[in-house]
């Protein structure tokens, strides 16, 4: 049962926790930056925009939480009562609590507004919005997004209040992913829907819209603008940045939810979005990328643009991204264990170590150190990456700034750690945002 119960929560489908007793109390613990209040940890614990270097009760939530989600700067919770709870950065409103909210209570978890007659049964976000889904699969957002990926209609950016996706009227919406612009949605009977800022093919094919490079792709400031700008006066390397900022001003930007034609009508499993790129798993065990690959982070020798499969000699069972890598858990078979085992697989951006392991960044491999374990679920933050698996246990490595690994220190680290402040509790789900992780342990 606890192997069933941690799966269904941690690959972050749309379905209620009914096998759970209604007496068990749950609570959410967060550790990392806490900058932007994402914590959801009062002052008096971590000091105004303080760090939490381990796992802190989030004080101020309903005991019956049922999953939780972490966007690029704020942390969404929904309850079994279907509520949803939000906390953390309110530039674009993306709490649901409007734009006028105080600063100093960004770190303070209230329940979305708007959402009442909404059964929400679970939520997604990105750095700039926050989405819920209903009990009847609706879809709802909120905040800013110059790039579309509200999904409400032409030129529509901001919604202060959650809004239905109007387009995605019928479909069963299951789970959503958004990036830096971009979104994915998957329905019950294996749909892909995909809109926002279409650069790079990172939502693949859909409608007319052409296939265009990113002039700000994610590597500009990495790869080749380094020499580039190194080599000119500041005058000249801020020209250079604007005019290709400007230049994104005329990118292909898809409006409204369209249905994905690369996946020519094999259901979607599984989906993810990094910063500037997707993951979709298909039944038919494919596994395919597209979007930016400035770091590898597509896992395949391909480099056209378009939706395209990763390179694995493994069997996918779930996916998960961060802002430049990659990461799936995947069966593997073995002669020293009954049935199916699995491994974990990272490629791409690994310049904290949050790939776990060494060798070729590009092509992806087995993260060291896990073998054995069965895995339930994994996550990926802007450098670090973490794992859950069937005994409750949660590994962790990558970049340790701010305690984001919640080991108690700043120290990057090569191979999954785990966390042993959590041995005893029982770790329902665990999710990262760029640089904060939430997890929901029952009591």
């Amino acid at each position: 049962m606890r192997l069933l119960r941690s799966a269904v929560y941690a690959n972050g489908f749309c379905r209620r926790a009914r096998f759970m007793s209604s007496n068990c109390t749950r609570t959410v613990m967060s550790f990392g930056d806490g900058s932007h209040g994402a914590l959801g940890l009062p002052t008096s614990l971590t000091g105004i925009g303080g760090d939490a270097y381990e796992p802190t009760v989030v004080p101020g939530l309903p005991s019956d939480i049922s999953t939780v989600s972490a966007g690029h700067y704020h942390s969404l919770a929904v309850t079994c009562s279907g509520a949803l709870w939000a906390w953390g950065r309110n530039n674009e409103a993306q709490l649901g609590r409007g734009l006028l909210a105080p600063r100093d209570t960004w770190n303070e978890p209230k329940r979305v507004e708007g959402l009442d007659k909404v059964n929400v049964c679970g939520a997604f976000a990105s750095g700039v919005i926050s989405s819920a889904i209903g009990d009847d699969g609706s879809l709802w957002v909120w905040g800013k997004s110059k790039r579309g990926q509200l999904g409400l209609g032409k030129g529509i950016t901001e919604a202060t209040v959650p809004s239905r996706v109007e387009p995605l009227a019928g479909e069963k919406i299951v789970k959503a992913s958004f990036g830096w612009g971009h979104a994915l949605a998957q329905t019950k009977d294996g749909k892909l829907f995909a809109w926002g800022y279409s650069a790079d093919g990172r939502i693949g094919k859909v409608g007319e819209a052409a296939l265009e490079r990113s002039p700000l792709e994610s590597n500009i400031y990495v790869y080749e603008s380094n020499q580039e700008i190194s080599s000119l006066t500041i005058d000249a390397a801020e020209k250079l940045v604007l005019e290709r900022m400007e230049k994104e001003k005329d990118m292909p930007i898809i409006w409204e939810p369209c249905l994905v034609e690369d996946l020519h009508g094999v259901e979607a499993v599984d989906i993810a979005c990094g910063l500037d790129h997707s993951l979709v798993l298909c039944r038919n065990g494919n596994l395919l990328s597209c979007g930016s690959n400035a770091y590898g982070q597509l896992g395949r020798v391909n480099q056209d643009m378009g939706m395209y499969p990763v390179d694995v000699n493994f069997h996918p069972a779930s996916v998960a991204s961060g802002l430049g890598h990659s990461l799936a858990i995947c069966q593997v078979s073995s002669s020293n264990v009954t049935g199916d085992s699995t491994s974990l697989v990272s490629w791409g951006w690994n310049q904290s170590c949050q790939l776990g392991r060494a060798g070729p960044e590009n092509i992806p491999s087995m993260v060291n150190g896990l073998e054995g374990e069965s895995l339930v679920s994994v996550s990926g933050g802007r450098a670090h990456s973490m794992a859950l698996t069937s005994k409750g246990e949660l590994w962790i490595w990558g970049c340790g700034k701010n305690g984001r690994l919640g080991l108690g220190s700043s120290i990057d680290e090569p191979e999954p750690m785990l966390l042993d402040c959590l041995e005893g509790c029982e770790i329902l789900q665990a999710v990262s945002g760029f640089d904060h992780n939430l997890v929901l342990v029952a009591e």
